[in-house]
């Protein structure tokens, strides 16, 4: 096991990392998400605009209570499910944390509560979702929020028929794919699927100095069919053990409906949420970019104004 030296930041507080202790505690497994009939990307997207902060309109909000930093060095892991070491949050605080995305409707709708209540989150897309919808990917990003990376495919990491060279395959990609759909780097924040961490790919994050995520509570968001039930579910969690770091998906509809009204039960509970930051973007590998690139080379749309591109000849 690699030891992590990660430090984190609140203005004068800090905390530093002192080591990564492995759990063999059972993860939850959701299903691997469905994959649209899409087989090509579209061109590369322009660079997300650098996000505008905004003064809140809500008096009532959830709000940020508070931003940390993270330096991500020797891979660091949090979350309790699996990795023990790094208690940084006070009693009353979250973390929210959303896998999957991004999707139509559902990410939006995700958003829009979001900032509704002025507050923060972090992002773990999937790479081939990145590429099928870099637009609502750069909307994530413009609104402030943290991107980290979910795989390229949602493999499930644990599978012990795959190599270690797949395994890293599938990491590296999925940062690949969302730097090429946000036109920059996203952090490196990294969540595994199925929540499977495998020791090597533990140990490999750690070389990357990539940061990994686990969570405190899972929402099981993916097994809801009324947004009631997301809510219900995670109420009950977190009022158990006080603070954590949230699980959920913008992928789900019951998550996207659920939003508005978990925020406000939060604030109604006294519970107030933590921004992570990263000290810096991860650095992806050259040649997984080249590559990227290449597959996804397409002709350029034409940037033309209208009118010099269709003419009236006839009325």
């Amino acid at each position: 096991m690699r030891i992590a030296t990660g430090v984190l930041v609140a203005g004068a507080v800090s905390l530093s990392a002192i080591g990564i202790a492995w759990s063999q505690a059972a993860p939850k497994v959701p299903p691997a998400a469905p994959q649209p009939a899409q087989t090509a990307a579209p061109a590369t997207p322009a660079p997300a605009p650098a996000p505008v902060k905004q003064a809140c309109a809500n008096p009532d909000a959830l709000g940020v209570g508070r931003i940390v930093e993270i330096d991500t060095t020797g891979g660091p892991g949090f979350g309790f499910e699996h990795f023990k070491q790094l208690d940084f949050l006070r009693d009353k605080e979250v973390v929210l944390t959303f896998d999957d995305g991004p999707w139509p409707v559902n990410t939006p709708a995700v958003l829009r509560a979001l900032a509704d209540q002025c507050t923060k989150a972090i992002f773990f897309p999937i790479g081939k979702h990145a590429t099928y919808h870099p637009e609502i990917l750069k909307q994530v990003a413009a609104a402030g929020h943290t991107i980290g990376a979910h795989t390229w495919a949602h493999t499930n990491l644990g599978n012990k028929k795959l190599t270690d060279d797949q395994r890293k395959d599938e990491i590296e990609k999925g940062y690949a794919a969302v730097k090429w759909a946000l036109g920059a780097a996203p952090s490196p924040f990294f969540r595994f699927p199925a929540l499977q961490h495998p020791p090597e790919m533990v140990s490999y994050l750690g070389t990357r100095n990539i940061a990994m995520f686990s969570c405190d509570l899972d929402s099981f968001d993916f097994k809801a069919r009324k947004p009631e039930q997301v809510i219900d579910t995670v109420m009950k969690k977190v009022d158990r053990l006080g603070k954590g770091i949230i699980l959920m998906h913008d992928f789900q509809k019951s998550t996207a409906e659920a939003l508005p009204e978990l925020l406000r039960r939060l604030k109604a509970g006294g519970y107030k949420v933590v921004q992570m930051r990263a000290k810096a973007p991860v650095v992806t590998l050259a040649k997984y970019d080249e590559e990227f690139a290449k597959s996804n080379a397409l002709p350029t749309v034409s940037s033309r104004p209208v009118s010099s591109v269709v003419q009236t000849v006839s009325e």
